[in-house]
């Protein structure tokens, strides 16, 4: 069997750079594009921060007070609120470009995408790292988007290497080099790989990649479970046979709000999500689709981010099923967390969306 050619693409700081864009005074100055909650002031979070923010010690996910505290000598700093509408046109323009080079292309999300580019490549990786360049300049040209490219034989390998010299970064990394590419590598490099896995990994004297294959798949599924413990020993050795597959851009219907007080009680909670789902419903019946996927998102008091979510027998526009589903999820994870759970926002979204032609679903017929 041939050796795959793998492209992972990853837009740099993509909120940031859209505002560049429109605005490119801002590419002088320190630009945090940030999600401001409704308790007003600087309350909320920095979803994106560009390269001249960073030096600061900006990241995303820091609360926009703790960026203005990092940012109070920078004078010009500019604390932007988030515009997905405009970002997702500006992503939108910049994958159909992307996707004209591809031999199979996978939508991820508004900034990243992989692609399958052996056919067209005849398997050669110099002609993929020339066609990585190509894709970067046609993106450059239409959309002024600057990204990062990644080119191995799987999906793991080509995540990894398009964040190895970023920003604008084209990393090559062919079939004989993958150890040497991976192994003085942190662990938390693999993708998967959080700071708590890192952690547990560091106390059992595992802190790179090459260490990391010294460790026994006994020992690694004993301490991670089975599906985890094997993925991690495979992802050491550069092991990912996962296929790039066809994919669309995944629709679907949100709404996020934030609390009036950070809270873990059921109760509060609860009825909260009944009026997000309201909404979210409203939307879903406005245009006129159904849904079979449901799922609620919980920003927590740290700032971390956790959701959960259930897909149904069938697809369905019952407000009902919305409801008793959503509230399921709620219970389900304030139980699996424990008394140490405190939401500071609360969210609820509906996707795998169809068109509601005729009554194929019973329970639209009803209302809670």
């Amino acid at each position: 069997m041939a050796v795959r050619v793998i492209m992972h693409v990853d837009f740099d700081y993509f909120y940031a750079q859209c505002e560049e864009i429109r605005n490119p005074i801002m590419r002088t100055k320190p630009v945090c594009v940030c999600v401001y909650s409704d308790r007003g002031g600087d309350s909320g979070a920095i979803a994106t921060a560009n390269y001249i923010a960073r030096k600061y010690g900006v990241k995303s996910g820091m609360p926009i007070s703790f960026a203005k505290r990092k940012l109070a000598g920078a004078d010009d700093a500019e604390f932007i609120p988030v515009d997905f509408k405009y970002y997702s046109q500006v992503s939108e323009e910049s994958m159909e470009e992307i996707s004209k080079f591809a031999d199979v292309f996978e939508y991820v999300g508004r900034d990243e995408a992989y692609l399958d580019v052996g056919a067209r490549t005849e398997f050669d990786f110099d002609a993929a790292a020339r066609l990585g360049q190509q894709i970067k300049n046609s993106v450059r040209t239409k959309t002024k988007i600057g990204c990062s490219i990644g080119i191995s034989p799987n999906r793991m390998i080509s995540k990894i290497a398009s964040d190895y010299k970023k920003p604008d970064g084209l990393t090559i990394v062919r079939p004989d080099s993958v150890d040497s590419f991976l192994e003085p590598l942190k662990i938390v490099k693999i993708p998967g790989i959080g700071k708590k896995t890192e952690q547990k990994l560091s106390k059992m004297g595992l802190k790179t990649i090459s260490d990391l294959k010294s460790a026994d798949l006994f020992l690694l599924t004993k301490e991670f479970g089975r599906k985890s413990g094997t993925y991690i020993y495979n992802a050491a050795r550069g092991v990912d046979e996962e296929p790039v597959k066809e994919r669309a851009p995944r629709i679907q219907y949100s709404r996020i709000v934030t609390l009036s007080e950070d809270s873990g009680s059921y109760e509060f909670l609860k009825e909260n999500l009944t009026r997000i789902c309201s909404d979210v419903h409203g939307t879903v019946m406005e245009n006129r689709q159904m849904f079979k996927v449901v799922g609620v998102q919980f920003v927590k008091s740290d700032l971390s981010i956790m959701s959960r979510s259930r897909t149904l027998k069938s697809p369905t526009a019952s407000a009902y099923e919305l409801q008793k589903n959503a509230e399921y999820l709620l219970a389900e994870t304030l139980k699996s967390q424990g008394a140490n759970m405190s939401v500071r926002r609360l969210g609820v979204m509906v996707t795998e969306l169809s068109d509601a032609r005729g009554q194929s679903d019973i329970t639209s017929f009803f209302k809670p």
